[in-house]
């Protein structure tokens, strides 16, 4: 599958663990720069997916048509893990666009954020479609229905025109045919698509620079996104996780995927950046993204910092002891 090995583990002394995968990273004309392992190995985006899967309604401002605030139009591109913050905004977006949560497609579940988990189960709370990572794009989704004038119950349905547009925008951001792109269906019950890695990068890389993506509309759209991502990190994701980590780097439009898939694009350098863990770890993400940067020569080392605050390379127990630690051993080859 064109895996090599990406991150060791070490305890005691012993390699106990590798990470395989692949990195990718590609330039403003999706020429391939580096890479470690295959660039074209063919992965699912996930919820990578998410900033491309905003577009279309971002194209129809539909923040502006419903009075979203730029905290709750972000959540549109977002994996939220249900922390208060996250359910009070999702809850007003739901309310000004007229729709019940139970309209939405994806299951009832708890929070992924442990403490809000927590807070919801003790509460004797029952699982909630809202408190679901993906229900901010679902939410966009019917509230892009609704502004068009197209059916709100089929909306997860492949042939439904949400879709469709979404599968049509990823094929003219990436620059594949359409036809070319496989599609599945993602742990939320949405359609999802593969792509090789080389243009999951070149795909964050206009997302970083949209002045590279040559429809006007699709180019605002895509630039609105990435800018709200960047001015609310933390509903991207949480108040400690790595997606929302990178996110406060102005320089860096980033979103990660389910099983080990991420995508960043970096605006001054120009340049964009995939990556896949094999194993679907997304553990060792600040491992391997801070690495690359490292090795980049990236100039923000406040963004390299706080991946390494994040998840530490040391290894503790779970009394806080040190045993072991993980390391970056990948080279990236020109």
């Amino acid at each position: 599958m064109g895996f090599i090995p990406l991150v060791e583990e070490y305890r005691g002394g012993v390699l106990e663990n590798v990470h395989y995968g692949a990195v990718t990273i590609v330039d403003e004309k999706g020429r391939l720069l580096y890479s470690a392992g295959d660039p074209e190995h063919m992965t699912f985006l996930r919820s990578a997916a998410k900033p491309f899967q905003a577009i279309p309604a971002m194209k129809r401002r539909i923040d502006e048509a419903y009075g979203l605030t730029g905290r709750e139009t972000a959540l549109l591109a977002a994996s939220h893990r249900g922390e208060a913050f996250h359910i009070d905004a999702l809850e007003s977006m739901m309310h000004k666009i007229g729709i019940d949560e139970e309209a939405l497609h994806c299951c009832a579940t708890y929070p992924l954020n442990e403490d809000a988990k927590a807070q919801r189960y003790w509460a004797h709370e029952a699982k909630r479609r809202i408190f679901h990572n993906c229900s901010g794009k679902h939410t966009g989704m019917i509230a892009l229905c609704k502004h068009m004038g197209w059916d709100e119950h089929t909306y997860y349905d492949p042939e439904h025109p949400v879709q469709k547009e979404i599968v049509q925008t990823l094929a003219y951001i990436a620059e594949v045919p359409e036809a070319s792109i496989p599609q599945g269906v993602d742990g939320c019950g949405l359609p999802i698509f593969a792509l090789p890695l080389s243009r999951i990068a070149y795909a964050f890389l206009k997302l970083a620079c949209p002045d590279l993506i040559a429809d006007a509309d699709t180019r605002d759209a895509a630039g609105r996104i990435a800018r709200l991502m960047n001015e609310y990190p933390d509903m991207i994701a949480d108040t400690r996780f790595v997606c929302s980590e990178l996110l406060k780097d102005a320089n860096l439009a980033a979103k990660g995927g389910a099983k080990g898939v991420y995508g960043i694009g970096l605006r001054q350098e120009r340049i964009g950046i995939s990556l896949k863990v094999s194993d679907g770890s997304e553990q060792v993400w600040p491992c391997i993204i801070a690495s690359i940067l490292e090795r980049l020569g990236y100039g923000n080392e406040e963004t390299i910092d706080r991946l390494y605050k994040l998840v530490p390379n040391t290894i503790v127990n779970d009394g806080g002891t040190e045993v072991g630690f993980r390391r970056a051993v990948f080279d990236l080859k020109a």
